[in-house]
């Protein structure tokens, strides 16, 4: 209908006449209302407009703008820190006979994991054997040369050579002793057996061997052990490409385990991803926490809060101001005397003394209904 047009006009006074009528009727036949002033919607031709008497009736409450760091929630996981994170493996190939330590173990360093019978170690063992049996063999023959070039008994271009010969046996009884060492062989102990020791202190956080399985050599087989130190952990999060801007090294990040929800623990963003995921969309962000006491176990779920340490201007409104309905977010803001319009805003976050952060076309100052639900129920009432 048009403003002008005769019939809205003959409707507008059609209606002006029974409404005060019904409401007449409608307090007489309800004794229980009686005495209260009468609250009606008059039909506008605006959508999400609504003209009220009595508008009193409705408490109203001011927008105001705070200087509120910004928040960003994401969801993540705990992971080891790979600085701290070890992979073992073993040089040898070989069969495993004896499996000393499980998943999930804590162990310290130079404690035995497993012990290995090695086909590589024997060789190498016996190489170094010989390489030793011919050191001493070359050494007395260089001895025996510089005792009779001493008497005038031999020339000297052949304790030259005879000191050639000892210089490369001892070189290669030095390789061959390396070569047993990294094997992890004892030369004092001769064995064909490896003892496999860990290198740091920690905990077994992945496992690829088992017992009286064959080893493969390096080049072809996955670490045997992986062992991390706990004591400090990260959390890995994924941050959508459109709130990275509010993220930034050195912010503080609050967390909470999905196993824990009643524990906050606190850290700082160390590391953003350079590189987004094609198919989320999102960056890793990396969180570095404290974990002497363990609680915090690889694989466990979190939720991150990141908050900047640079300000940002939030509109704010007692949270009850915001009404939740279909999967949207409304307000009514005050337009002018007796009437109030209904807008669409987004909510985001809620301050430390509760009230309710949001984004939308209003600005600081603007006074909108406070109990947004009982405003929205009294006009779908009057509406019946």
């Amino acid at each position: 209908m048009k403003q002008g047009s005769f019939e809205n006009q003959a409707w507008r006074r059609s209606l002006a006449l029974l409404f005060p009528l019904a409401l007449a009727l409608a307090a007489g036949s309800c004794s229980h209302d009686a005495g209260a002033p009468p609250t009606k919607a008059e039909i506008t031709l605006q959508p999400g407009v609504y003209d009220v008497d009595h508008s009193g009736m409705f408490p109203l409450a001011k927008v105001a703008a705070r200087a509120l760091p910004t928040e960003v929630t994401a969801n993540g996981t705990v992971n080891p820190d790979v600085t701290r994170t070890i992979h073992v493996t073993s040089l040898g190939s070989g069969r495993v006979v004896d499996l000393k330590v499980r998943l999930g173990d804590f162990v310290k360093r130079g404690q035995t994991l497993l012990v290995i019978t090695s086909p590589d170690l024997a060789a190498a063992m016996s190489d170094y054997r010989k390489a030793r049996a011919d050191e001493e063999l070359s050494r007395k023959g260089l001895e025996r040369a510089q005792t009779l070039y001493s008497h005038g008994a031999m020339a000297e271009k052949d304790v030259e050579a005879a000191e050639d010969t000892e210089d490369k046996a001892k070189v290669d009884l030095e390789t061959s002793a390396e070569h047993v060492r990294v094997l992890g062989g004892d030369l004092a102990h001769p064995s064909p057996l490896i003892e496999l020791r860990a290198p740091v202190s920690g905990a077994i956080v992945e496992q690829n061997v088992a017992g009286f399985e064959g080893i493969k050599s390096l080049d072809n087989t996955p670490n045997l052990f992986t062992i991390a130190d706990l004591s400090q952990v990260w959390v890995v999060c994924d941050v959508f490409e459109n709130d990275l801007g509010k993220v930034a090294l050195g912010d503080m990040a609050e967390i909470r385990l999905n196993a824990f929800p009643d524990r906050a623990l606190h850290g700082r963003v160390a590391d953003i991803s350079r590189v987004l995921d094609p198919n989320t969309r999102s960056a890793k962000v990396r969180i570095v926490l404290a974990n002497a006491h363990g609680v915090l176990r690889p694989g466990m779920f979190a939720t991150a809060t990141f908050r900047s340490r640079k300000l940002g201007t939030v509109l704010v409104v007692p949270s009850t101001a915001i009404m939740r309905l279909q999967d949207k977010d409304w307000v009514f803001r005050k337009d002018g005397p007796a009437r109030f319009r209904r807008m669409e805003v987004r909510a985001t976050g809620v301050t430390a003394d509760g009230f309710q952060e949001f984004e939308g076309a209003l600005a600081p100052g603007d006074e909108v209904v406070a109990n947004a639900l009982q405003f929205s129920t009294a006009m779908a009432e009057n509406k019946e």
